[in-house]
């Protein structure tokens, strides 16, 4: 798997989560470790890393406190693994990547 860095932020350590794209038209999510296998918690500017006109095909549950718990397949290849770099704290999980088709309603013409 060949992976390309889009982004990272909202930690002090190395600046981890991370969100990268595969040339399997998926995106791998690198975030902080939940009790729950294949979930992670990632700050809530990660998704905004996505490449133009898609967004993370997973769903998103905010914690409540800055963050979103999003769950995919946990990563477990020491390839994979060797490419990124991660935090005691973190791990990594393959996600969907979808295409943007809808862009909000445009507003209204006021009368």
């Amino acid at each position: 798997m060949n992976l390309k860095f889009l982004g990272k932020g909202g930690s002090d350590s190395g600046g981890c989560p991370s969100l990268y794209a595969t040339d399997r038209g998926t995106y791998i999510v690198q975030g902080w470790e939940t009790t729950t296998v294949g979930t992670v918690e990632i700050p809530h500017l990660l998704p905004a890393f996505a490449e133009p006109d898609t967004f993370i095909g997973s769903t998103m549950t905010d914690t409540g406190r800055g963050t979103f718990a999003v769950s995919g397949r946990p990563i477990t290849e020491p390839d994979v693994f060797s490419m990124l770099t991660l935090a005691e704290n973190e791990t990594a999980i393959e996600v969907p990547k979808r295409v943007r088709r809808y862009y909000g309603n445009a507003a209204a013409p006021q009368h």
